[in-house]
This record gives structure tokens, C-alpha cells and sequence, in this order.
């Protein structure tokens, strides 16, 4: 019903004459009132059978208010109805309202007309978005901005233009990211002669995106054979995607360079006591807790929160009673044991041969969003082939598999720590 009364509402307002209707915008009721049809109305984007003589009135609403507010209003409500589509038509009058608003002096004026102008399809945005990104004389974080928008758009030309700006400083990391939504040949031999010369951030971007598709996998995994890619780079969360893709010979070779990976334990508490005795034989003191950070920087803090620092994945861990071996223990070893449903793992193959694993965060009728390892993204339906939800955690076992007995130790230190420590000289 709320939907029904915003439209009627702006329909009426539509037909008052301009000179009547402008003065009413400053009369601080009215304005408000027109701000909530207007973002009912962008809402109602959704819904085309109802709502599809609103949005010119919508449009030019747009294009005639001068109040910042209100056009932040209506662009927010319009961007929000039309999450999870790359596109959608045009509403007739919008050529005029994107010239304008690409003027306006408020920065989050132009970004989302601009990214609206993609979605409806715009050849200018597209023009003008391509040249920003590869322009390294912008501002970066407009450039990350632009950039994220064509991913959103799913520009089908911009794989090439990502594989040019893996090494930029400014993009390079949402470059990567990128790229795995495109099956593009060129990916990987790119991606892994760069490998050496990425951030740690970068790197792992990298390996997330190669372990998404068959096609990029095994080169990954010739790479990781051949030494040119240290074999403890490939945690388990990503051996888990990658026998995730289901193809009989990556789960061959995973199983020759990286081990069985085990889901269950026969024995919970004798595995435990086990690496009870690695943790204690290094002594009264048995680790060094800056270099237990930087292992948990590599192998946890892309999930877990620990002193204000690391990822959103899963919980955040500082209030956990880390301090109690057994409990860390357990919890590291056998994450699968206890798996609330909020940490349940969802695995997404969409209709280009794309897999991803993550925690499902939201869905709605147009599509999935889905918090991965690395990123949150927003899946489309109608890309979508299959969904299927584990019982399991997005938290592989194995994780420490891979650990020497010292990294190990110096893990488990830094865990038990009361407060933060600082990080190692050099890293």
C-alpha cells in the first residue's frame, strides 16, 4: 500500500504548474514530503507495471530542483531499487538530467547520476568512467569509485583495461578483485607473471580470482607445482574453493601438492593434545606474538577481526576466550564441530562458469549478495545457474595444516595475547 500512496502522491504533485510547485520547496514540510514520494518513487523502480508513468516525473523532478538534499534523496532511492541490475531502460528525459548533475558541486551528486547513467546505459558514463580509470593523473579514490561502478555495469569490454592495471597503485587491487568476473583467456599468465611483484592484499586478490574458474585454476595450480608460487600461499579456505570447481583433475593435483584435506575428525580430543605438545615444546614462553601476527595476518585476519584489525567475514574474536588453549584449539581445529547459521557457507556457479563460495549476507527477487573471503559481492539472479548452502563453515579444517611447528607456536602465542602487539621489523 505504501508504494500506491507514494506514486499517487507525486502523480498530484507532477501536475501542479511549475511556478505554483517551485516556491514549495522551500517551505520545509512540502520539501520533506516531496523527498519521501520522490524516494518511494525511486523504490518504486522495482515495480514497472505500476510505477512506469512515475519515473519521467521522477526525472524531471530531477532536473528542475535545485535542493541538493532532495536530489540526493531520489538518486540514493533509485540506486537502491535498482541493486543487483546491470541494466535497465532509460526514463525518457534522462540524457538532461545526467548533463546537469555531472555539474553539480557535491560529489555524491555526481558519482551516483553517473553509475544511474551506466545502469541505463549511458554512452558518455561509459566514455567518461573508461578515461577516468586509466587516468593516473585523477584523484585514486574517484578513480577506485568510477572503476567499481563499470565493474557494476559489468562492462564487457573492460576485462583488458583491468589486465592493464593490476600493478597501478592507485586500482590495482579492485582490478584484480575484477577480473574474476570475467572468463577472459589472458588472466591468468597476467595475473601470475605479476604474482612477485603484488602487495600481500594483491596476492591474495589474485589467488581468489584464479581459484574462481577450471580455466584459471590449473595454471595456478602448475605454478604452485612448479615453485614459482610458495605452496603455504595457498591457504586452505582457497583449496576448499578450488575443489569447489569440481573437476577431477584439479582435485588430482591438489591432492598431490597440498594433501587430503580433512572435513571431519574420528578423534576431536586426541588431535588437540597433539598440537597441545607442539605448542608446549617451545617452552615457558612457547612463541614470539609479533611474528604470530603476521601469520594470523595471512591465514585469519581475511575473516576475523582481532584488536580492531582484520576482516568481517566471521566473528570478531577479541572478546573470545582466547587465553584457554583447549578452546582455541578446538575452535581452530574442528570450526565445522558447532556452525551457527549466519557461518554457514554458501556456494554460488553462476551461468559463466564463475564459482563462488561465501556467507550469504542478503537476497532479494533480483539478486544474492555475498560476503567472500576478499570481497562483498552482488550477484544477479538472472546470472545465477545454481545455489547451494553447506552445513559446514566457510572456515575450512586444515587451516594450520600447512603451519611449520615454530609458525604454529608463534600463532597460538599471539592469539592468547590480552592486547595488541606490534609487528616484526620489516613487515
Amino acid at each position: 500500500p505504501a508504494h500506491r500512496h507514494c506514486q499517487h502522491g507525486l502523480r498530484e504533485v507532477a501536475l501542479v504548474p511549475r511556478r505554483i510547485l517551485n516556491p514549495l520547496f522551500d517551505i520545509p514540510f512540502m520539501k520533506r514530503f516531496l523527498q519521501i514520494s520522490a524516494l518511494g518513487m525511486a523504490l518504486m523502480a522495482t515495480f514497472p507495471l505500476r510505477a512506469a508513468d512515475a519515473l519521467p516525473q521522477l526525472t524531471l523532478l530531477l532536473n528542475e530542483t535545485t535542493d541538493t538534499q532532495l536530489q540526493l534523496d531520489i538518486l540514493r532511492g533509485w540506486s537502491a531499487a535498482l541493486r543487483g541490475r546491470r541494466t535497465a531502460p532509460m526514463p525518457a528525459g534522462w540524457e538532461a538530467v545526467e548533463a546537469r548533475l555531472a555539474a553539480s558541486a557535491d560529489k555524491e551528486v555526481r558519482s551516483l547520476s553517473q553509475s544511474l547513467s551506466l545502469t541505463f546505459g549511458s554512452r558518455r558514463a561509459l566514455d567518461e568512467l573508461r578515461q577516468l580509470v586509466t587516468d593516473r593523473s585523477a584523484d585514486p579514490a574517484v578513480r577506485r569509485t568510477g572503476l567499481d561502478a563499470l565493474l557494476a555495469a559489468r562492462d564487457a569490454s573492460l576485462a583488458k583495461t583491468l589486465l592493464q592495471l593490476i600493478i597501478d597503485p592507485a586500482v590495482g587491487e579492485t582490478a584484480i578483485r575484477g577480473l574474476a568476473l570475467y572468463d577472459d583467456p589472458a588472466t591468468a599468465g597476467i595475473l601470475l607473471d605479476a604474482y612477485p611483484s603484488l602487495s600481500s592484499v594483491g596476492k591474495r586478490d589474485a589467488l581468489n580470482t584464479l581459484a574462481g574458474r577450471i580455466q584459471s585454476a590449473r595454471p595456478l595450480l602448475a605454478s604452485v607445482a612448479a615453485k614459482k608460487i610458495p605452496r603455504t600461499d595457498l591457504t586452505a579456505d582457497l583449496v576448499r574453493q578450488l575443489r569447489n570447481l569440481k573437476d577431477e583433475a584439479l582435485q588430482k593435483q591438489l591432492a598431490e601438492q597440498w594433501g587430503v584435506m580433512k572435513e571431519t575428525s574420528p578423534d576431536m580430543r586426541a588431535e588437540v593434545e597433539r598440537v597441545k605438545k607442539v605448542y608446549w615444546a617451545g617452552g615457558s614462553t612457547p612463541g614470539d606474538a609479533p611474528r604470530g601476527r603476521v601469520v594470523f595476518n595471512k591465514i585469519c585476519a581475511q575473516c576475523h577481526t582481532l584488536f580492531d584489525s582484520g576482516g568481517h567475514v566471521g566473528p570478531d574474536i577479541t572478546g573470545a576466550n582466547r587465553p584457554d588453549l583447549d578452546y582455541l584449539l578446538e575452535n581452530i581445529l574442528f570450526p565445522n564441530a558447532v556452525v551457527p547459521n549466519e557461518y554457514r557457507a554458501t556456494t554460488i556457479e553462476t551461468k559463466d562458469d564463475r564459482t563462488i563460495t561465501g556467507i550469504l549476507k542478503e537476497q532479494n527477487t533480483a539478486a544474492l549478495v555475498i560476503q567472500t573471503a576478499n570481497e562483498l559481492l552482488t550477484v544477479p539472479r538472472a546470472e545465477i545457474k545454481s545455489t547451494s548452502t553447506s552445513d559446514q563453515s566457510l572456515m575450512p579444517e586444515g587451516l594450520i595444516a600447512q603451519l611449520k611447528d615454530s609458525e604454529l607456536r608463534d600463532l597460538l602465542y599471539y592469539l592468547s595475547r590480552p592486547g595488541q602487539v606490534g609487528l616484526p621489523a620489516g613487515n
